[in-house]
């Protein structure tokens, strides 16, 4: 899996980069040899780290893959009670990682010499190793219930990888650039592993502010890893923002970009940002291309081995996105029933995302079932349209669009907005002006800020639990 520590593409000073901290290759691979001779003294089970954005994290994910035993990455900012949850349900232990620790018997000459299963990671991986294995363990926020723990495989992880680098036309030439978590798949499966996949050099900017990414820029970063809430920080400011002309791919994630975001950012940038769609349980399986059409609020066609489907009622447009291909997990951990239960009887995931297709094969990504699919008056409405068209209004500046129960309608659509100096009334006609007339908000409710995960995902539940600011 780890081809740049192979000694394939040489040994770098400056392979990879956290938080102002660089190391070569060569570092890396004995951090991590030292790491996985300590999981070898203990052998069974998985192990914890704290995910710090910090080189001890690269070293504690890699000695796993070297040691073969699956790394269960802990958010540093979890409270007692999720922390506590995540290492009971895995019974993985915590380790402490010391990054000036060496092994020196672990090189890349013998890293290139080694078949292991894991790609050659390091010349003392387990020879029983298999890259059907666990690899990663990383716990799902879930809409309800106590997170589950999606196992993912050597397998999974490396035909993600290849695909995105073949659609993102991501090699050792780029320099990737992002200051995302490492405890989430676009942070630390995408944002670390594909650097080590591709042979890329990593900066990690330690926090993603514009002004670390316009400072990498300078420095030769070519591809750039975003969720919305950073790439809205960098259009706010368009100094840092023009520093990226110099790149050669954005690529925003995890959550829909808003429109305008992506106008500002071509007009400052001069690049067209590439959306991609995925899941922890499935990793990234739908993605716009380097090079490609890509257009707002799209997330492309489905990358190399993966078929998607649209399960949608007869005459309907959108639907649950339903997809089967190498990048899905094995399975939610010590959860055989839920893990059945995410799949459709003829084998095909359900994600749970409502979709539409266009006849190029375009996917766009509507919402969630749970919170973004509205039935109201007899028609099926995806929030998604109604948001970006309210976030088109120049007064507004967040927004976020939920079905609530109707004694008329069956649902009513109700919107939630960030936005100074402008009424309900004149939301509700902007909508309407803009989408068709069921489509426009039945209420308007202004608020300080809309709720957000760690990744900038809104939290719509909790908006319809009245716990918004």
């Amino acid at each position: 899996m780890l081809t740049a520590l192979t000694g394939v593409f040489g040994d770098r000073a400056d392979a990879v980069t956290v938080a102002g901290r660089t190391a070569s290759y060569e570092e890396l691979l004995g951090a991590a040899g030292a790491v996985a001779a300590d999981l070898a003294q203990v052998p069974g089970g998985a192990f914890a780290v704290t995910a710090t954005a910090s080189l001890e994290t690269v070293a504690a994910v890699v000695g796993g893959l070297i040691a073969g035993v699956p790394c269960v990455p802990l958010p540093p900012d979890a409270g007692p009670s999720e922390r506590d949850h995540i290492l009971r349900d895995s019974g993985a232990r915590l380790l402490e990682v010391d990054f000036a620790r060496r092994a020196p018997a672990v090189t890349s000459a013998s890293a290139a010499a080694s078949g292991s299963a894991f790609g050659s990671a390091c010349g003392s991986a387990s020879a029983s190793a298999s890259v059907e294995d666990p690899a990663l363990i990383l716990y799902t926020s879930g809409t309800t219930g106590a997170p589950k723990g999606v196992v993912l495989s050597a397998a999974a992880i490396t035909a993600d990888l290849d695909a995105l680098a073949t659609a993102w036309q991501w090699s050792a030439e780029d320099t990737l650039v992002h200051g995302l978590p490492l405890f989430h798949v676009h942070g630390l499966v995408l944002g670390v592993l594909g650097a080590l996949r591709t042979g890329s050099r990593l900066v990690h900017t330690g926090r993603p502010t514009p002004e670390a990414y316009a400072a990498a820029a300078e420095a030769g970063g070519s591809l750039y890893f975003g969720v919305p809430t950073v790439w809205s920080r960098i259009a706010a400011a368009p100094q840092e923002a023009a520093a990226l002309s110099r790149a050669r791919l954005l690529v925003s994630g995890s959550a829909a970009l808003p429109a305008p975001v992506f106008r500002d950012l071509e007009r400052l940038t001069g690049h067209r940002p590439v959306e991609r769609y995925g899941m922890t349980e499935t990793l990234i399986t739908v993605s716009g291309r380097a090079g490609g059409e890509v257009h707002p609020g799209a997330v492309g066609t489905p990358l190399a081995g993966i078929r998607t489907r649209i399960a949608a009622e007869p005459g309907a447009e959108i639907g649950e996105l339903q997809l089967t291909g190498p990048t899905l997990f094995s399975g939610y951990l010590g959860r055989p029933e839920a893990t059945a239960a995410a799949y459709t009887e003829d084998g095909w995931f359900r994600t749970g995302d409502i979709a539409s297709v266009g006849e190029d094969g375009v996917h766009r990504i509507v919402g969630r079932a749970s919170t973004d699919m509205i039935k109201s008056g007899g028609y099926r409405i995806g929030a998604g349209e109604i948001e970006n068209a309210l976030l088109d209004h120049p007064r507004v500046r967040e927004a976020a669009v939920v079905g609530v129960p109707d004694a008329d309608l069956g649902q009513r659509i109700v919107a939630f907005v960030v936005a100074d100096g402008v009424t309900g009334a004149e939301l509700t006609e902007f909508v309407a002006a803009h989408l068709s007339v069921h489509k426009r908000p039945r209420e308007v409710r202004f608020i300080a800020a809309i709720p957000r995960n760690a990744m900038g995902k809104p939290q719509k539940r909790l908006l319809l639990e009245g716990k918004a600011g």
